[in-house]
């Protein structure tokens, strides 16, 4: 049984909060995000359906205001408006911290720009919660979620392979096969952890190597958040063997480069990049 601390009417600035919210378990709230929820004249909400089921556990009673991004700009004007007569108002989204590939955006520069009081209230998180779970370094960049269209995966995917750092992206399981191939395409070598269901029953960690990764079979549920892992150092002085040059001198009209990669680089100590940027120097000699 948790039971909510006590707290006194003047604990709280008026100003806008923003308030981090399960992930999953809803247990996972903190005390201090449900005093502020309680002490809300409003809340803002991504999905009232989603958030009555962690308002209801707490009962919170405070008034909701239906706040997504169809509807974002549109609401901004009046929730300034409250903002400035004094109200304490919540921003809230289904699960994580609002304004993170969540609507909030908006909203938070509006109040810069009107130098109204912005509070934000930490809690959990599945991007540092993945990260930790990875095993990959610590050192990594968040990117949310992927363009719909493929050629705009593979633009920003490319730009993304020069990091050396792990790397975070949001996906839902339906679309998750369509950003596969382009995983594969720019970061071999690399390693991969699709974190499932975070925090939830049946939460799942799927951990592959890159280079061996195969789209999904069967249809995942729930949201996903993948970790790269981070760009490893190539020995470039490594050198292809007479036997090896000659081989791929025979192979380089015949087979594609990454069949030549594969053939070559099996069983033996060598670099991929090694042999792959020498059959793109001999094709383009060619």
């Amino acid at each position: 049984m948790i039971t909510k601390p006590q707290f006194k009417s003047n604990d709280y600035k008026n100003g806008l909060y923003l308030v981090a919210t399960p992930i999953g378990n809803l247990k996972d709230i903190s005390f201090r995000s449900l005093e502020v929820l309680e002490k809300s004249d409003y809340i803002l909400c991504e999905d009232t359906r989603v958030s009555k089921n962690l308002l209801e556990k707490y009962k919170i009673k405070s008034k909701l205001i239906s706040n997504h991004k169809f509807n974002e700009k549109k609401n901004t004007l009046q929730i300034i408006e409250y903002l400035k007569s004094g109200k304490l108002i919540s921003l809230i989204s289904d699960a994580g911290t609002p304004g993170i590939s969540d609507p909030g955006l908006i909203l938070v520069n509006e109040c810069i720009k009107n130098n109204l009081n912005i509070f934000s209230i930490p809690g959990p998180s599945a991007v540092t919660s993945a990260v930790a779970a990875s095993g990959f370094s610590d050192k990594y960049f968040f990117y949310g979620f992927l363009p719909e269209k493929k050629n705009q995966i593979d633009d920003e995917l490319k730009k993304l392979s020069n990091f050396n750092h792990s790397l975070v992206f949001f996906s839902s399981s339906k679309k998750v096969n369509k950003i596969i191939p382009g995983f594969k395409k720019f970061f071999d070598g690399r390693k991969v952890v699709f974190c499932r269901e975070i925090s939830k029953l049946y939460e799942e960690y799927i951990r592959r190597n890159i280079d061996e990764l195969e789209l999904f079979n069967n249809e995942l549920k729930g949201e996903l958040t993948i970790v790269i892992s981070e760009k490893k150092e190539e020995n470039t002085s490594q050198k292809l063997s007479e036997s090896d040059i000659n081989l791929i001198k025979k192979m380089i009209n015949k087979l594609s480069t990454k069949e030549i990669t594969d053939l070559i680089t099996n069983n033996k100590n060598i670099s991929k990049k090694v042999v792959y940027n020498f059959c793109l120097k001999l094709k383009n000699e060619n």
